[in-house]
């Protein structure tokens, strides 16, 4: 009785991520040696962080809909989400905290190839970016995440008292990311 799927999201929503994201990308730069230290040590922070803290304060607001973020990246389970709950999710990429370097390793070469299966996924008909979004943006977008963050849709009105709670156990990177429209299904990606 205390599941929350990855459907209900509702027009009017203030949609939250607990976790900054890019660890599939400094993953593979951690491979090929070309990870710097602050990187490499963010990135295993936030992988070894567990979602126990944010689940908990989820369930004391109260809200409808969320979904980690793991294998599809962030725009991939953002769809998933905008499918299930027939919405559009709008999201402000300037909004989402990214791992420190994330960019500069992607515009180096870093790339995952799961990340590119996700862009053609959360891309697909129905779903809209801004052209100042650059390329490498959207790679972080997409990137497959190890142990990423909850991705939830909150009603606005208790959006705050979600992000002061996750901020007061702990969880600080956790960010308001967009909302929830009524319209067709897809995802909206604005600069």
């Amino acid at each position: 009785d205390r599941v929350v799927a990855n459907v209900g999201a509702q027009p009017g929503d203030a949609l939250v991520l607990t976790k900054p994201i890019g660890t599939g990308i400094i993953s593979h730069a951690i491979k090929e040696l070309k990870a710097g230290a602050e990187a490499s040590a963010a990135a295993i922070r936030t992988m070894s962080a567990l979602n126990r803290a944010a689940a908990e304060c989820m369930q004391e607001v109260g809200v409808h809909a969320c979904t980690d973020i793991t294998g599809f990246g962030l725009l991939g389970h953002a769809y998933e989400m905008a499918r299930g709950s027939e919405v559009t999710l709008r999201l402000s990429a300037g909004l989402v905290p990214l791992l420190p370097q994330v960019l500069e390793l992607r515009r180096a070469g870093m790339v995952t190839i799961g990340g590119e299966r996700n862009r053609q996924y959360a891309t697909r008909a129905g779903s809209a970016l801004a052209p100042e979004i650059s390329s490498e943006l959207l790679d972080v977008l997409v990137d497959p995440q190890t142990s990423g963050g909850l991705f939830i849709a909150v009603a606005a009105r208790d959006a705050q008292r979600l992000l002061d709670l996750l901020h007061a156990r702990g969880v600080t990177e956790a960010a308001r990311v967009g909302e929830v429209m009524a319209g067709p299904v897809g995802i909206t990606v604005d600069a």
